[in-house]
């Protein structure tokens, strides 16, 4: 009987691995060019830090079970809980500001759809320590770096910025009761993916008061922050949380990203605990889900037993960034193939044991290398050196017995020269 892989996974067969790695190693080199260090945690944690975080009903979208010891613990469905927790630890050596990134992978219980699966790879950067607009700015520029270096321009994708503090100051100023804010939040939340009578229906549902609900749908129609006077007359709390909204887009012109930027104050993200500045970077055409999405936190160590220190940061997943690389040709065509440096073929059989010796002592000195266990005719050998991808071929013949030498050929010319096996290779132990 063949076993199927679970539901929402994906095995990795070496090309689909080489894509892997490709967009892993992308996050990393922009993450470490963009001044943060990396870490991780375990794959699992104590339970209760995601109930923390989002709520008992986390429980039902996370894999979770009980240790031996009766202790109830979960796979990570998320690594900011994670991070939460070893800044707590060493809060006090901690140099600032921390500037961290980690590309775990994570596990939720949900139902597989496009660009969702049940287990998946994330790319989390944070900031943590400074309460400034250009830590936010930052986590969207490095977001972006990451995108344009990929060969996504703003024509492919665009980061629509917001503010939980704004939008909580203008739904203020409009008379909205804060007892119903989550609802307004969670509701703003799924306007992108409702169609817009079946939105401004849920709206009168939320805020009875038509003129409250009319110019709540004038607020999520701007397209500055500067705007917002045409909403709400401005206060002090106001006019604070639209300085730092500027003050986020001139550091984003400032570094070079402001043609993908566009300010959209329906994004509020579904997690509770956003504070401030929150964003999401869309595919223009909006078949997808978010590429990635993030924003302020202020509160969160604070939640978990810390002290009350600014956050900022974001997390991009590898199943939609996946897709839309695929849709522009940008994925194949830049992942790198297989390469190998030597293929060590053999003309005679009786330089079979030379063949061994030599495709080691090229692996010593650090060069990849391969042959074949089937010593077929040399033509065969070539074949497969080729299917290989080698770039040279060394070939072992009686040249070899007679005076130590090789034949090198490059399977890209076909050029072939004659060396000394010293002129190739170290001695065992040395250098090239």
């Amino acid at each position: 009987m063949k076993i199927p892989p679970v539901k929402g996974t994906r095995d990795f067969y070496p090309p689909e691995m080489a894509r892997r790695n490709w967009i892993i190693d992308g996050w990393k080199s922009v993450s470490i060019r963009n001044g943060f260090e990396e870490y991780d945690g375990p794959i699992f944690e104590h339970l209760m830090m995601y109930q923390i975080k989002s709520g008992q009903e986390i429980v039902e979208q996370l894999f979770s079970f009980q240790d031996r010891g009766g202790r109830d613990l979960a796979i990570r469905p998320e690594i900011t809980p994670t991070l939460a927790r070893m800044v707590n630890q060493q809060i006090n050596s901690l140099p600032r500001p921390i500037k961290w990134f980690s590309v775990p992978r994570l596990c939720r219980a949900e139902r597989p759809q496009k660009g969702r699966l049940r287990e998946f790879f994330q790319w989390n950067i944070d900031i943590i320590g400074i309460d400034s607009p250009e830590a936010d700015a930052e986590v969207i520029f490095t977001s972006l770096d990451y995108l344009r270096m990929v060969g996504l321009t703003s024509r492919d994708v665009r980061a629509k910025i917001s503010s939980r503090k704004l939008l909580a100051c203008v739904l203020r100023g409009i008379g909205v009761e804060e007892g119903k804010f989550d609802g307004m939040y969670a509701l703003l939340d799924k306007k992108a993916k409702l169609p817009a009578d079946t939105f401004e229906a849920m709206l009168a549902e939320q805020v009875p008061d038509k003129e409250q609900a009319r110019r709540i749908s004038d607020f999520l129609a701007l397209n500055s922050a500067g705007e917002i006077e045409r909403v709400v007359p401005l206060n002090d709390e106001i006019r604070a949380a639209v300085e730092q909204m500027q003050s986020v887009f001139a550091t984003l012109e400032l570094m070079g990203v402001a043609e993908y930027c566009v300010f959209d104050p329906a994004i509020v993200r579904g997690l509770a605990y956003y504070t401030g500045v929150v964003f999401e970077i869309h595919d223009i055409v909006g078949e997808l889900r978010a590429i990635c999405g993030g924003g302020r936190y202020d509160n969160l160590l604070r939640d978990f037993g810390g002290p009350a220190i600014p956050a900022t940061g974001m997390g991009m997943g590898d199943c939609v960034l996946e897709i839309l690389l695929h849709q522009k040709g940008l994925l194949d065509s830049q992942v790198p193939p297989r390469r190998l440096e030597y293929f060590v073929a053999c003309a005679d059989a009786a330089c079979a044991k030379a063949m061994y010796s030599v495709a080691a002592r090229l692996r010593a000195a650090g060069h990849s290398a391969n042959f074949s266990y089937k010593l077929g005719g040399l033509s065969k050998q070539l074949k497969e050196a080729s299917s290989q991808n080698a770039a040279r071929c060394v070939i072992i013949g009686q040249e070899y017995l007679d005076r130590q030498e090789l034949v090198i050929k490059d399977m890209l010319s076909g050029e072939q020269t004659q060396v000394h096996v010293n002129q190739l290779l170290p001695e065992p132990g040395g250098t090239t």
